[in-house]
């Protein structure tokens, strides 16, 4: 085959076709080698950033630190607070990483730590609960107490009289400071005109170390908001998209709280309610007749079922205008997450042992067989 013959006027046009394809080439090659610098020194960096936040902080520094954890604090808040105290130096390095070794009970406390401290030995002094020192006392408040019963232990275990903390809980001036603080939890509807005591169920009930042996009103409240703010956190999401509050759920679950004992099912009392609320049908619980009496009684007659009080849920329907006591973890859970049932009814015998019915014919035949009359008129 011959060559092919070109034209002078053609050889200029291909020479110029060349050189712009060479051009291209030229130009796709170093942007082609700009993007992988990029990537590499990018890819680079990543690793190194996350390779030094893994170290400790500084390997010869074994000065103690002293670092508190608040009860009810999660993974989010323990690592900011290490990253604030200067002992790690990602906070969310350190909890992704926590997460991807799935650590997640840590125990509140005042630890003593280092800079020194890898990842590992931090998070197995968090897991262990290895204290800084000893707590003072601790202070338990269980779960279903009023106000004004944790006021009385507060008295046991300080030098304050209950007065004194009820005085405080009570205060318009300690309410505002405590909506600023806490705005998602502590919002108006404590402050509703049939609210009988703004915080009452916003104290979550739990064992609690104190590191004097007076500390004041104020610390005390806020680690017991604290902790129900840190409790209700993972139950919001799904709570909300019901387009209820969380005064609402605190009400709920209180009125749970009183109506359980030790064998009971939550999940199935809770779904009594909602039923019964469903069908707009009062909830006729006892604990909100006493709450409405102001005074606890071994046996509720049936005089008292007519006290007239926003509270009292015999002669209203639905929720209370607020919660009757201080509802724990499992009242809140079963509140947001109850069974699915049909029951309408339930009493409980005099072993705590609960008996579900359908409709009040049932629920008759329960009582006659499982208890005595539970209301009797006194001469």
């Amino acid at each position: 085959m011959s060559k092919q013959q070109y034209q002078p006027s053609e050889l200029v046009d291909l020479e110029l076709r060349q050189k712009e394809a060479k051009q291209v080439r030229k130009i796709v090659s170093t942007v082609a080698l700009v993007l992988a610098a990029i990537l590499l020194i990018g890819g680079g960096g990543l690793y190194f950033y996350v390779s030094s936040a893994l170290k400790p902080y500084d390997k010869k520094d074994d000065e103690p630190i002293v670092v508190d954890i608040p009860i009810g604090s999660g993974l989010s808040l323990i690592a900011q607070t290490l990253e604030d105290e200067g002992v790690i130096k990602s906070a969310r390095i350190f909890k992704y990483y926590a997460k991807f070794n799935n650590e997640s009970e840590f125990q509140a406390g005042t630890y003593s730590l280092t800079r020194s401290m890898t990842p590992n030995e931090l998070l197995e002094t968090l897991k262990t609960g290895q204290l800084y020192r000893e707590p003072t006392f601790q202070m338990t408040i269980p779960e279903g107490l009023t106000i004004n019963e944790i006021a009385e232990i507060v008295e046991e275990h300080t030098d304050w009289k209950a007065s004194d903390f009820k005085r405080y809980v009570n205060d318009p001036k300690t309410i505002k400071t405590l909506q600023e603080k806490y705005p998602s939890l502590i919002t108006d509807d404590v402050l509703a005109e049939d609210i009988k005591t703004p915080l009452e169920g916003y104290l979550f009930p739990a064992t609690y170390p104190f590191y004097e042996e007076n500390p004041p009103i104020e610390e005390m409240v806020d680690v017991m908001l604290a902790a129900m703010a840190d409790n209700l956190a993972a139950y919001l999401a799904d709570w909300n998209e019901s387009g209820r509050s969380v005064h609402e759920l605190l009400t709920f679950a209180s009125l749970l709280e009183k109506e359980a004992t030790a064998t009971t099912d939550r999940e199935t009392i809770a779904s009594v309610f909602y039923n019964r609320i469903a069908e707009d049908m009062p909830l006729q619980t006892d604990p909100t007749v006493l709450y409405s009496l102001g005074k606890h009684k071994d046996r509720v007659l049936y005089k008292d079922l007519e006290v007239e009080d926003p509270y009292n849920t015999y002669l209203n329907k639905g929720l209370p205008p607020g919660p009757i006591a201080a509802p724990g973890a499992s009242s809140i859970e079963a509140s947001v997450y109850p069974a699915e049932t049909n029951y309408l009814y339930f009493l409980a015998d005099k072993d705590g042992n609960n008996h579900f019915a359908h409709t009040y014919d049932e629920h008759l035949q329960n009582e006659a067989e499982y208890i005595a009359p539970q209301y009797e008129d006194e001469e």
